[in-house]
């Protein structure tokens, strides 16, 4: 059996490291949007789970129920940083050919 060629090996890994920082730098710029209460409460994540931006519909602002104004604000965010984690992973889950495990030390909730 022909040893590995571990030249041709380190190329590999280091092109994947590369494709993955690409990968990692796009996603600050990929926005996934979710809401609650159909449509009361929209969230916007980026692909690297930095929440940009809350939008609250004033008809949502009962000063008699401050609950569901933060259930649904709970609820939006939490479905737009699951979103956003489902991005990350398509994108950076291609790169990888899913080897999975390894890359737990990126930083990144999810993977």
């Amino acid at each position: 059996m022909p040893q590995p060629n571990m030249q041709q090996i380190l190329k590999q890994a280091q092109k994947m490291q590369q494709d993955m920082l690409a990968a990692q730098e796009a996603l600050k710029d990929e926005v996934v949007e979710a809401s609650a209460g159909g449509g009361m409460v929209t969230v916007k994540v980026t692909g690297d789970l930095v929440v940009k931006s809350i939008a609250i519909d004033p008809e949502a602002i009962d000063p008699d129920d401050v609950e569901m104004l933060q259930d649904l604000v709970l609820a939006a965010t939490n479905e737009a940083l699951r979103s956003a984690q489902e991005l990350a992973s398509a994108k950076l889950g291609g790169i990888t050919g899913g080897l999975g495990g390894g890359l737990g030390g990126l930083g990144l909730p999810g993977l």
